[in-house]
């Protein structure tokens, strides 16, 4: 061992001032570039692995959520990369069409105008300052939270390269007849002035009124009937009302009239199905222009369908409703209008009663305003032949969704899947690429095109673009193809395209996941992924969804700033099963993120002890060092080391499915691996055991005097001890990158310019170590005893150890030739004089303990403790337990209690009882020892 020891480590970890540093150099060094030539796929050594990020609004900042999303892909990736995989993480940013134009309609608003008064141009130009201003900022502040994302790669939905793929599908879907212009009812933001898809328009369970109003037959005045709507606005748009045909109550008033109040028109009865018998009075009103299901019965009909809110959601006179809204009801808003129309209804004696009614609401998910049906021309999406191949890869295992839970969601909503709106009335975003000719006939009117038409290719004449956007979303489920290249069958594309893990959150497993899946067969006949993992969701201490307008959020700067990146990528991943939610408090930061800090904390001081313990020398590469000169230390922790490569594998992966069906990258997973992996906590668990409890506390510790003392012996463990730790910081790498990148780069044998995030992941030598298992199972039986008769820590004791031959870890072990060996480790890790003996020494009240193998365990308690006030004490303890233990019993015999109590209680009460009888049994073990 050299007499010049390292300089020591400061005593705590500083990551404010290393973690900067060390990610400058990964950069510097190019560990995060993917090189598509090298994979296997391009004729190279290389397997690719591929992840897409989800692409945060351009104008976003970084929130715990970002934190938890981001953190869990960078663990895949940089485990995948040191499987020796090729591995890509592309970032991006998606430009957020509502969401952008909102912040920059606010701006204009301040200023006291609309993006009216400043006309389209300048409201885009606007919008490209303000993001060129303030985007990008996110992945800016993801390398803080150390991602590894080839950023020479950072991909935005609408630059120019991404945005000639959006043309291009959207022309080629056009082309097959799949997309369309469609006049129906869709859901409408008032607010943001634009339609909403499905998914878009987002459920809200709230409580509202149900208000019954009654309709006097027009031939026959005395005799009403009464309907029921919580929208008694829009009843100024009902055309007829509608009764089921096998309807008893009603069969008699088909073809006739009603007097829609207020208005005081006429208005047909008409038989239809859609009129449930069995819901409410039987009776519907309906007002095709702003119901979807009046809709499709005014279709069946041949009704009309006056328009009487208009597009800012106030009450004015739309397409065929001359004479239907009041004029003190003009520019009204809908929901004022509801109360002017309640009261109204109230004066005519036509208001039959209101009460209470629990209903979903649909809102915006963008603003939260309520969304108002309404019928519009729009642009749509034929989802149903899309769909097929998506579905049908769930279902045959070419796409995995986990947590399993979700695949019955995913199959549910592609089975019911409708027409997506794809038109959006926003000026920011991809301008529909369809230009119109009204100087030709109908038949010729609209054209499609990849590039910008100045004439129509028909007759020659001016074209006119359409005025709409297409939906944010339209541009990202084309992202995992466009970030690589595609509509161009570039390097990118055919190297990395499939990709593999998708992780995202499951609010947008429609929105996005779904719609992604469709793409990739549709323009590559492919998947664009095999596995997609739905993590949970960051919650506060009360289980509420941590939100910046609910006060409750955390900032995953502020935390980084406190305690390092590497304590938060810990403390989420540690907490984080398989698709659970996380907990954190926003009020006590310093509880929340403890179990990160105090993580690396302990590593970082591992890491001092041991570089101090191991000095600066040239230490032997273990594959140099002969079997026959490791001892059972050394074999017991390179036996752990591989279990612990192997737990953490099994945790994370499988990383590819195994199943090979059809045609180059054509893969389906197995049954017994299809919900396997991914297990982020389960990962942590293991590599954190590994280094924690089985290198520092009890490799490091048994080895200290062969560290001491050196030698040939002492270099051995040197050998083994940097092997070792080496080992756990690659597992555990891919969780804290920083913290361990710092310790690598510190074990002797680095050389500068090597760095841990581009190293292998570790592997270990085929070893067993059962034999130290014994051992420790004696060191444990010996601390127990001096614990339990709270012997002081400095007190050097006695005991006897009687060896039997038997079985540990399913071996047969020696344990006579192992304990006598390793009797000076257990001593010295116990502060115990032992001698081995083939007999139990009798006389004087003795503790016992059985360790595994069924060796014997014996130590003299004459000296230790007063024999007398124990035996005294422990009798005591045990009469006591027995009465709680007969009154516990009683009562779990108690037929009136247990038919009666709660079953949480009768099975709290039963592991009381089985607790307590453990205990009782341990008692009277201890008395029987001690007392005679």
């Amino acid at each position: 061992m050299s007499d010049a020891p390292l300089p020591p480590l400061p005593d705590r970890y500083d990551p404010a001032a290393t973690e900067p540093s060390i990610y400058e150099q990964w950069l510097d060094a190019g560990s995060f570039v993917a090189h598509d030539e090298r994979t296997t796929r391009a004729g190279g050594d290389r397997p690719p692995f591929t992840i897409v990020i989800p692409p945060p609004n351009v104008t976003a900042v970084l929130h715990v959520g970002h934190a938890l999303n981001n953190t869990v892909q960078d663990v895949l990736v940089r485990w995948a990369r040191m499987r020796g995989t090729e591995a890509l993480w592309v970032p991006g940013t998606d430009h957020a069409g509502i969401a952008t134009q909102n912040v920059v309609e606010k701006q204009l608003a301040a200023e006291g105008k609309t993006r009216f008064d400043v006309g389209r141009e300048a409201f885009v130009r606007k919008t490209e300052a303000f993001v060129a201003e303030t985007g990008g900022t996110i992945l800016r502040q993801l390398r803080a939270l150390g991602a590894s994302a080839d950023w020479t790669r950072t991909a935005y939905t609408l630059s120019p390269e991404l945005s000639r793929a959006v043309r291009e599908a959207f022309v080629r879907l056009f082309e097959k007849g799949l997309i369309y212009r469609g006049h129906r009812v869709i859901h409408w933001c008032p607010r943001c002035l634009t339609s909403l898809s499905d998914e878009e328009a987002e459920f809200h369970d709230e409580t509202g009124k149900l208000y019954h109003i009654s309709y006097v037959v027009s031939d026959d005045p005395a005799r009403t009937i009464t309907i029921a709507t919580t929208r008694p606005e829009t009843m100024l748009g009902d055309v007829a009302v509608a009764v089921n045909p096998d309807d008893d109550r009603y069969r008699s008033l088909i073809g006739k009239s009603v007097r829609l109040p207020i208005v005081d028109r006429d208005i047909p009865v008409i038989a239809d199905a859609y009129a449930d018998p069995a819901f409410g009075t039987g009776v519907v009103k309906i007002t095709p222009a702003h119901d979807a299901n009046d809709f499709e019965v005014g279709k069946r009909h041949k009704l009309a369908a006056p328009i009487v809110i208009d597009a800012e959601g106030r009450m004015n006179e739309g397409a065929d409703a001359a004479g239907r809204v009041p004029d003190a009801l003009k520019g009204m808003d809908r929901f004022a209008a509801r109360e002017w129309i309640t009261a109204e209804l109230e004066r005519l004696g036509r208001l039959v009663k209101v009460e209470p009614h629990e209903h979903s609401v649909r809102h915006c998910y963008r603003c939260d305003t309520v969304v108002e049906p309404r019928l519009s021309d729009q642009w749509f999406v034929k989802m149903a032949p899309l769909a097929a191949p998506a579905l049908e890869a769930v279902k045959t295992g070419a796409i995995r969704v986990l947590p399993e839970r979700w695949e019955a969601v995913y199959v549910n909503w592609l089975e019911g899947i409708r027409d997506w709106n794809i038109s959006r009335q926003l000026w920011w975003g991809h301008r529909i690429p369809i230009w119109y000719c009204d100087d030709c006939d109908p038949p010729q009117q609209v054209h499609a095109s990849r590039e910008p038409l100045t004439q129509c290719p028909f007759c020659g004449g001016p074209v006119r673009q359409d005025e709409d956007v297409l939906d944010t979303w339209f541009s990202s489920w084309l992202w995992p193809l466009s970030t690589l290249g595609w509509p161009d069958q570039t390097p990118d594309l055919k190297a990395f395209y499939p990709t593999d893990v998708l992780v995202t959150a499951p609010e947008i497993l429609f929105f996005w996941v779904a719609r992604m899946i469709m793409a990739g067969y549709e323009f590559e006949g492919r998947a664009p992924f095999h596995t997609v993992y739905l993590h949970g969701t960051v919650r506060d201490a009360n289980h509420v969804k941590m939100s910046k307008s609910l006060g409750n959020g955390v900032d995953p700067l502020d935390v980084i700033a406190l305690y390092g990146a590497d304590a938060l990528r810990w403390t989420l991943v540690a907490g984080m099963g398989l698709g659970a939610d996380v907990i954190l408090d926003h009020k006590d930061l310093e509880k929340s993120f403890a179990p990160g800090r105090n993580f690396v904390t302990k590593l970082w001081n591992i890491g001092r002890f041991l570089l101090q313990r191991v000095g600066d020398a040239p230490v032997a590469k273990l594959a140099d060092i002969p079997d026959a000169r490791l001892q059972r230390s050394d074999r017991w922790i390179l036996s752990r080391l591989a279990t612990a490569i192997a737990e953490c594998d099994t945790a994370l992966g499988p990383m590819f499915p195994s199943e090979s069906g059809a045609g180059a990258d054509h893969r389906y997973w197995k049954k017994e691996e299809r919900y396997a992996g991914m297990r982020l906590n389960e990962y942590a668990e293991g590599a954190r055991r590994f280094v924690w409890n089985e290198l520092a506390d009890w490799y490091l510790e048994s080895a200290k005097a062969r560290l001491l003392a050196g030698g040939d012996d002492g270099d051995v463990a040197r050998a083994v001890l940097v092997h070792a730790f080496d080992g756990a910081l690659r597992l555990l790498h891919p969780a804290i990158p920083f913290v361990t990148e710092k310790l690598w780069q510190l074990l002797p044998g680095h050389v500068g310019g090597t760095y841990l995030a581009s190293a292998t992941w570790p592997t270990a030598p085929a070893s067993e170590g059962h034999e130290f298992d014994l051992v420790i199972s004696a060191v444990n039986a010996l601390r127990k005893i001096r614990s339990e008769y709270n012997v002081a820590p400095g007190k050097v004791i006695e005991g006897t150890i009687v060896p039997r031959r038997g079985a540990v870890q399913g071996r047969v072990l020696d344990a006579h030739a192992i304990l006598g060996e390793e009797r000076e480790t257990i001593e010295r890790l116990t502060r115990t004089t032992l001698t081995i003996s083939g007999a139990a020494p009798g006389g004087d009240a003795s503790a016992h303990s059985i360790i595994e193998g069924g060796s014997e365990i014996v130590v003299p308690l004459a000296g230790l403790v007063d024999v007398a006030k124990e035996c005294a004490r422990l009798k005591t303890e045990l009469a006591g337990l027995e009465k709680q233990l007969a009154a516990l019993e009683g009562r779990l015999a108690n037929e009136g209690f247990v038919s009666r109590a709660p079953a949480s209680v009768i099975e709290g009460e039963r592991n009381k009882l089985a607790e307590w009888t453990t205990r009782r049994q341990q008692l009277a073990d201890k008395v029987r020892s001690l007392c005679g």
